[in-house]
């Protein structure tokens, strides 16, 4: 285990779909050794001080892009915003300046959309939300799409759709912290987990 805990950042924009982020956020947000000692602190990096999400739940970042803290793991979510705005030349610039300095950056559903169009995926594996699929292919051939919930490509991990973002927390708590970490939060969560 980690002897102070890691700094997990989540990407927010306007249209975000709130599960995508709210999920992984309440994982990886709660996750804690025997003690209840957290695993990891969570924050929030949005385009603006407030976002409104795609069901028009309202947001408050806790930083902007240009004062984002060092992270040792950038999740960046999905949703109309992402589909729609996968070029957006703001997000793009944030995420190849993380890319250079973050150990991880990992996407839920369509926020693979981002990490493809800045180039992380070229010549790899990702995953997105499966009605996304077509879409994805078309715009980015280079990239081969795979049907799973988890694609880890090392400095690069993709989850599917919606609520796979759950399922990406606990594979980080269980890659970082052990099985007995990720069994302890399944246990938390009281969910269908495994």
């Amino acid at each position: 285990m980690n002897e102070s805990p890691n700094m997990i950042g989540f990407l927010l924009f306007p249209e975000v779909e709130e599960l995508d982020f709210v999920g992984p956020y309440e994982v990886l947000g709660n996750a804690s050794d025997e003690e209840g000692k957290p695993y990891c602190q969570v924050t929030t990096v949005g385009t603006d001080r407030e976002i409104t999400c795609r069901r028009c739940l309202r947001v408050i970042s806790d930083h902007l892009l240009e004062n984002a803290p060092d992270m040792d793991l950038l999740i960046v979510p999905g949703g109309p915003g992402a589909r729609k705005n996968y070029d957006d030349e703001e997000i793009v610039t944030f995420l190849r300046q993380q890319h250079k300095q973050t150990p991880v950056i990992a996407s839920v559903c369509t926020g693979a959309f981002y990490l493809a169009y800045s180039g992380f995926l070229d010549g790899g594996r990702a995953t997105t939300h499966p009605s996304q699929f077509d879409s994805f292919r078309k715009l980015f051939p280079k990239i081969e799409l795979m049907e799973q919930k988890i694609v880890d490509e090392g400095a690069v991990v993709t989850a599917g759709g919606v609520s796979s973002g759950i399922d990406l927390g606990l594979y980080f708590i269980e890659q970082w912290f052990g099985s007995e970490a990720r069994a302890r939060e399944i246990k938390r969560l009281d969910g269908p987990w495994k």
